[in-house]
């Protein structure tokens, strides 16, 4: 890709991702801090329990993120890079939880700011820290990782061979890849939109399953593991429109719709409806690097 064509891109997912914040005027931590003041708690000392509704943004959540937790069988010792990283949940639930070092990278500057104060207010600043930055040209040292830790961005991500080329520098000898991603499902239907990663079929960047495998092996890495748990998605997306929709009550914590306002409720659905009739699909797995 161009500079240009990068920097275009790079507009795009910040437009996207903190649209509320070119509308009214404030940022997202501005707006989350409030909220939970509003929900009687304190913005300085939170838990992981009481952020869940904005720490991670992907499907399955933190049970999600614990299963991919689980297939890479991490250790204390281990250097994480989480890319994609949003609001640094995954960060900090691999920090907390396996007790490696974590750096989380994110195009989205409103993302790397909130991933900030939420790591400060959970206690967990220590162990993990953010950077803003392109997943395919970061400032980071070759070699200075065990494991790239990825959660539903590559569909992000108009040059996905650059990232995956950025992985393998960013990358010890024998490193790991834990992925867990959407992807274009069997059903040649247009997407339903808007969707949480793109509000335009313009911007959304789905490979097929086929076409991320070669993706990676084109770029040096062999499959370890990989499972489709596109059904455990769909059916927590289907809980989690019906408490959207307001069929289910609800804390009063900050969730998704102070990201992306209002129209997360249609896209929560559109997400659903495009899992259910096949036009995406969820892959889970372990990519190692020869």
């Amino acid at each position: 890709m161009t500079d240009h064509a990068r920097d275009h891109a790079a507009r795009v997912l910040n437009d996207h991702y903190d649209a509320l914040a070119n509308g009214s005027g404030e940022s997202l931590v501005v707006r989350l801090r409030a909220a939970f003041r509003d929900a009687g708690r304190d913005p300085e000392r939170l838990t992981l329990d009481e952020v869940a509704g904005i720490d991670q943004l992907h499907l399955g959540g933190r049970a999600a993120s614990r299963s991919l937790l689980a297939l890479g069988e991490l250790l204390p010792d281990q250097r994480v890079l989480d890319v994609g990283c949003g609001t640094g949940g995954a960060s900090r639930l691999v920090a907390q939880e396996a007790g490696c070092e974590v750096v989380g990278v994110d195009i989205t500057m409103a993302f790397i700011e909130a991933a900030e104060w939420l790591s400060a207010a959970t206690g967990l600043a220590g162990r993990t820290r953010f950077l803003c930055a392109d997943a395919a040209r970061t400032p980071l040292p070759g070699g200075a990782f065990d494991v790239i830790w990825c959660q539903h961005a590559l569909m992000n991500m108009p040059d996905v061979a650059g990232v995956l080329a950025e992985w393998r520098r960013l990358l010890v000898p024998g490193g790991r890849v834990l992925l867990h991603e959407v992807v274009a499902g069997d059903n040649p239907e247009p997407l339903a939109l808007p969707v949480p990663w793109a509000r335009t079929a313009a911007t959304s960047h789905l490979q097929g399953r086929e076409a991320l495998r070669v993706s990676l092996e084109e770029a040096g890495f062999v499959p370890v593991c990989v499972r489709d748990v596109t059904e455990s998605a769909l059916a927590w997306r289907q809980k989690h429109v019906r408490r959207e929709s307001g069929e289910e009550k609800t804390a009063p914590l900050p969730g998704p719709s102070l990201i992306f306002g209002d129209e997360f409720v249609e896209m929560g659905r559109n997400l659903r409806d495009n899992l259910a009739a096949g036009r995406v699909r969820i892959l889970e797995g372990m990519w190692r690097m020869v």
